[in-house]
């Protein structure tokens, strides 16, 4: 990225000097060159003085310290600092002074004119630093950004009228959602559509929760519209997470509190572990964060990550849902593709797709994962459903969340680079994934998914339990649908979506915003009062690109954070 290095002194180009005495530059010059003179004289006297080096240890190198005045002054110097130690501070000062004669002969040995022209081209080079502080809104930890806004942010109108009037639609919901969380819950996280004021759960102490809603849209909201501010405030709250990874082996805490910056995991997780769907889950918006303050901290800490868990063994192959961060070893053995261990996978294909297909390491951690998620947990039912199960010390559990049909999605971007001509099977093996997850929602009274739903005792793509019957307006089956649009057009995906859509406008709908539902097998909705906001991050997101045509934030220039952010594909700069 090229950028302008800053001086590491703080320029404050707004201030000026109010008195009518300030000194010119000319003037400055000029006294600088007397100042020279004097300390020249001085330091010229001192070392003509017998045994100067005692006087100069004396001046320079005593501090206060008692010492026994028996002992000769080289011992006592010895004593304190080393006679090494004092010979080569002497040796320094020599150094520096005959630095400083040099420097003031060869400037006195130039024309008037060729002065004038150092002083000219060096206030050049403070007004260059000048525009670079003040182009960065006063914050001078940032460099100069000559930023150019990544292609697809604005496509075309949908070409089809029934397209465009189905697109439309999804923009009037995303507009009274978003006003109504406005108007009655401004300020909190989220809104209580029914009782009409604001929800707040505290998600700011979740590190995971903060990279991936706060720091993934400021950082989308940055390349989107290219405001500095955005890309400010990401480094800021981006930096305010560092502290979570001071760990033994650094992988980061779940949860930190930010002034303190003490961090701790769930109490309820494996032995104090982390997650791997939580710490597995910074590499995208860490790696812009460096790609955008020149920092490389945030790279480095997502990457040592990385280095911890290929250093492990993994059980038949794939990714436990917990990881002690101080022994750095695996945690309960419980593999999902779903909660706690989701984006996980996701992130390591797209970190691949997001470095220009450059992260190697990354594409080859994705593919192998994906193989042997296949081999254990990818399973089809008597009836011709494929589903996901969850693997528990090597022991199936036939359960599909919600969650887990983000999976569909994910094969298809990735099913192009998949080894050994795979292609075309990850492609089928996507579809599959779509096609059972709509299979949940078509069996429910109210035409939305439940949040889990399971495969066994003659039950098929049905949630059984009346904890897993809920749906909070969740994205991930709408997600997958957009996703195949994408690479097979094929139109049933689009009706899939909008069958969906009706369903939330139907169900879901209430005068003050849109609210989840307690039981989606129910005749009549019991509504749990609750906007989320990745409704609006998310599921209208989705359905709006699932209705919006192919050119609108392209796969080939962007990817979408797990919270449905777009962030740019970082390409190789050949400007520098």
């Amino acid at each position: 990225m090229p950028a302008v290095a800053l001086l590491p002194f703080t320029i404050t180009p707004s201030r000026k000097s109010s008195s009518p005495s300030a000194f010119r530059l000319t003037e400055k010059f000029v006294l600088l060159l007397v100042f020279s003179a004097f300390i020249t004289l001085c330091f010229g006297a001192i070392f003509f003085l017998p045994d100067s080096s005692k006087l100069l240890s004396g001046v320079f190198f005593n501090s206060g310290v008692e010492t026994d005045t028996s002992k000769t002054g080289t011992d006592r110097d010895a004593n304190i600092f080393g006679a090494d130690s004092v010979e080569r501070k002497l040796a320094k000062i020599r150094k520096d002074h005959e630095k400083a004669l040099n420097e003031a002969k060869d400037t006195l040995q130039k024309k008037p004119d060729e002065i004038k022209q150092d002083i000219l081209s060096e206030k050049d080079k403070v007004a260059q630093e000048n525009m670079v502080f003040k182009t960065n809104g006063g914050n001078a930890a940032l460099p100069y950004l000559d930023f150019k806004r990544p292609p697809g942010v604005v496509g075309r109108e949908p070409a089809d009228p029934e397209t465009r009037q189905k697109r439309d639609k999804v923009k009037e919901m995303m507009k009274f959602a978003w006003d109504s969380y406005k108007h009655y819950a401004w300020g909190s996280n989220e809104l209580k559509p029914i009782s009409k004021q604001g929800h707040s759960s505290n998600l700011f102490v979740s590190v995971f929760e903060v990279n991936i809603r706060f720091v993934g849209g400021l950082l989308s909201a940055f390349y989107l519209s290219g405001e500095e501010v955005f890309r400010k405030k990401a480094v800021e709250l981006g930096e305010k997470l560092l502290p979570a990874f001071n760990t033994p082996t650094g992988v980061p805490w779940a949860l930190l509190n930010i002034k303190s910056g003490i961090g701790r995991n769930w109490p309820w997780a494996s032995g104090g572990s982390s997650i791997l769907a939580e710490f597995g889950t910074l590499h995208l918006e860490f790696m812009h964060l460096s790609e955008l303050s020149g920092k490389p901290v945030f790279a480095e800490k997502v990457m040592n990550i990385r280095k911890v868990l290929n250093r492990l063994d993994k059980p038949q192959g794939l990714y436990p849902n917990y990881l002690n961060p101080n022994s750095g070893q695996w945690g309960q053995h419980h593999v999902s593709v779903g909660g706690l261990g989701d984006s996980f996978y996701e992130y390591l294909l797209k970190a691949w797709l997001m470095s220009d297909k450059k992260d190697e390491e990354g594409k080859k951690m994705y593919y192998d994962s994906i193989q042997a998620i296949e081999t254990h947990l990818i399973r089809k039912s008597s009836g011709g459903l494929t589903y996901i199960a969850e693997w528990k010390g090597g022991l199936l559990e036939h359960k599909m969340g919600h969650l887990t049909c983000f999976a569909g999605g994910m094969f298809a971007l990735g099913a192009d680079g998949a080894p050994d001509d795979k292609t075309g099977h990850q492609m089928e093996l996507a579809a599959e994934i779509a096609r059972t997850c709509h299979e949940s929602y078509t069996r429910t009274n109210l035409k939305l998914g439940p949040e889990a739903f399971r495969f066994d005792g003659g039950v098929e793509a049905i949630a059984t339990r009346q904890n897993e019957k809920y749906f909070i307006l969740r994205p991930e089956v709408i997600e997958t649908y957009m996703y195949m649009w994408r690479y097979t057009h094929d139109p049933k995906y689009r009706q899939w979506g909008w069958e969906a859509l009706q369903a939330l406008e139907q169900h879901c709908r209430v005068e003050g915003g849109y609210s989840g539902i307690r039981d989606v097998y129910a005749s009549h909705p019991n509504l749990d009062d609750v906007q989320q906001s990745f409704f609006l991050a998310e599921t209208l997101k989705y359905l709006y690109l699932l209705f919006s045509d192919d050119d609108l934030l392209p796969f080939e220039h962007w990817v979408f954070n797990t919270e449905a952010h777009p962030l740019p594909v970082i390409k190789k700069r050949t400007d520098k």
